[in-house]
């Protein structure tokens, strides 16, 4: 978050105001000046509801990976997009962080699931469910 709104500042932080009318980023401009407010590009603000945990390490892992994967096609689809050596080499940067990170959490499941005295693991929580 803190690399890609550096780029976002070093994109925006000479905009005069003619550039800024007219522009897609007017409507951003005029609640936020030229200061950093995460959000989608839907215009959705970020929350912490995105954060997912629900106790048990094998839906927990899902779904970091799964974080990741949509961190990871972000940064593709920024790639497709944007052109500017300044920005895409960061952008690079981040995408393969990503892809590490969902290696790094798919040996965490692997390690996980080897360690559960069931086969059928999905019936029941490893966190809680410790008869099981």
């Amino acid at each position: 978050m803190e690399i890609v709104s550096a780029i976002v500042h070093q994109l925006t932080r000479d905009m005069t105001p003619e550039q800024i009318e007219g522009s897609p980023f007017a409507n951003y401009y005029v609640d936020h000046t030229l200061g950093i407010w995460p959000q989608a590009a839907s215009g959705a603000p970020w929350t912490a509801t995105y954060f997912q945990s629900k106790g048990d390490p094998i839906t927990d892992i899902h779904e970091d990976m799964a974080a990741e994967q949509k961190a990871r096609t972000t940064y593709d689809n920024i790639l497709r997009l944007v052109h500017d050596h300044d920005v895409c080499d960061p952008i690079r940067f981040l995408r393969e962080r990503e892809i590490v990170h969902y290696q790094r959490f798919g040996e965490s499941l692997r390690l996980v699931q080897e360690e559960l005295d069931s086969k059928n693991y999905y019936a029941f929580n490893p966190a809680f469910d410790k008869n099981c």
